[in-house]
Formats: structure tokens, sequence, C-alpha cells
């Protein structure tokens, strides 16, 4: 029988992917991978400083550098459904990560968890108005 990849890992190591999301009107983000992150000790708040972490010491990501991002979200859990916005899913703001001292395990993160980090002013103007633009 065939091992899925959420439980592939333990919990004590487990690969997250962090969409970091500049801009949602022009649809910009790029992804951030994540290894060995023990979700039993991981915090909200430890999470949000591994991120800064990665996006100021790796290269690649000066366009990302001078966004605010202050909030997380649930993105989808490996083999769950994903929305069809490509951008974020603007529905369930419940799966929005408001306590910062909360474990990531006891939120049911698993091992290939995806999460969104963004702005929180630049979402909730997005869903007031969630038109996309494309220069080309």
């Amino acid at each position: 029988m065939d091992v899925l990849t959420n439980v592939a890992r333990p919990k004590t190591s487990a690969t997250l992917t962090v969409r970091i999301i500049k801009s949602f009107k022009f649809r910009t983000e790029r992804s951030l991978v994540l290894h060995n992150v023990d979700l039993t000790t991981t915090t909200v708040a430890q999470l949000k400083d591994i991120a800064h972490k990665a996006i100021l010491d790796k290269s690649g990501w000066k366009p990302y550098r001078n966004v605010l991002l202050d909030t997380l979200k649930l993105y989808t859990n490996a083999h769950g459904a994903k929305t069809s916005n490509l951008i974020i899913n603007l529905d369930h703001d419940d799966w929005i990560l408001n306590n910062n001292d909360a474990i990531l395990a006891d939120l049911g993160f698993e091992n290939e968890t995806e999460i969104s980090f963004f702005n929180s002013q630049d979402y909730e103007d997005f869903k007031l108005n969630p038109e996309t633009s494309w220069d080309y």
C-alpha cells in the first residue's frame, strides 16, 4: 500500500510550502519551501520569523523584501481540495492564523501543507474587489 505524502514524514520533520504573496492584483507570489519543520513545537509566530529570515537571507528574494508580510492563512493540506483562485483562497477566513502562540500541529498542519503569507490590508482590499490585472 502506498503511503500518502502527508504522513510519509513525521510531524517533527515536515516540509511546508509558504506562498509569499507580493501582490494579489497582479498575482505575484513565490513559493518558499521549508524543510525539516517541527510541527509539534513551531508556533505561528516562529513560522512567520522563519519565512521573514529566509526572504532576507536567500538570494532571489529582493523584490519581496519591501512587502509588509503580517498574516498567514492555510492554503491547503496535502491531498486536500484547492481553490479555483490561483493566488489565494478567498473563502474560509477561519483559516487565517490569528493566534501567534498556536502550535502548527495543533492547527492541523501536516507534511506538505501549503500556507499563504501576505499583507492583511492588501488581502482585505482584494476581497472587496477580487480582480486581477495583467500587463503585457
